[in-house]
């Protein structure tokens, strides 16, 4: 893909396919997620299907074939989170390279601003420079490192904490009758 105003859009279920086979090819690699089991279509229109409270996007190239993905999930069940999202960012090998993942991840961060997240996170293997690279130039920033977090493979990998407040839609949650007693 060599589109520098790559086409982005909310997911298809006839996207499903495509998909999977990007999350798959980065399963595969071992580079960006603790995720050893292939996905199959069924699971991507699970979240498809749940991608009016999560949003998720596609890059699509010149004839409508996604080429990567971005999508947020949810961080932690309790209500105190409902606002934080946990995001992915997968691209096809060959579009790789080209600025595609910084228009996604930029567009998810429009998409999350628009359904009310405050703040959005991400955990990223320390060796994956790329990954880091894509968050910091989306403005992310890295706020510390977990040490031996999982296991891939039988070897335990660190990965870095990055994280980006959407500060507009940071709000008060304390309720008026608290304030009055303050």
């Amino acid at each position: 893909m060599t589109d520098m105003n790559p086409t982005i859009r909310a997911a298809r279920l006839e996207d499903a396919p495509a998909i999977a086979a990007i999350y798959n090819e980065g399963i595969a690699e071992r580079r960006a997620t603790f995720e050893t089991e292939p996905r199959d279509v069924r699971d991507i229109t699970e979240r498809i299907a749940a991608s009016d409270r999560y949003p998720l996007l596609v890059a699509v190239d010149e004839l409508d074939a996604p080429v990567g993905w971005a999508g947020l999930s949810g961080y932690r069940p309790r209500d105190c989170y409902a606002g934080i999202g946990e995001v992915s960012v997968y691209l096809a090998s060959d579009a790789r390279g080209q600025g595609l993942g910084r228009v996604l991840l930029d567009s998810l961060v429009d998409a999350a601003r628009a359904h009310g997240y405050w703040k959005l996170l991400s955990r990223v293997f320390t060796f994956n420079t790329a990954s880091r690279a894509l968050c910091r130039a989306s403005g992310f920033r890295e706020v510390g490192i977990y040490e031996k977090h999982g296991q891939l493979d039988g070897q335990w990998l660190d990965v870095v904490i990055v994280e980006r407040l959407i500060p507009e839609n940071l709000v008060s949650s304390i309720p008026a009758t608290a304030e009055a007693a303050a």
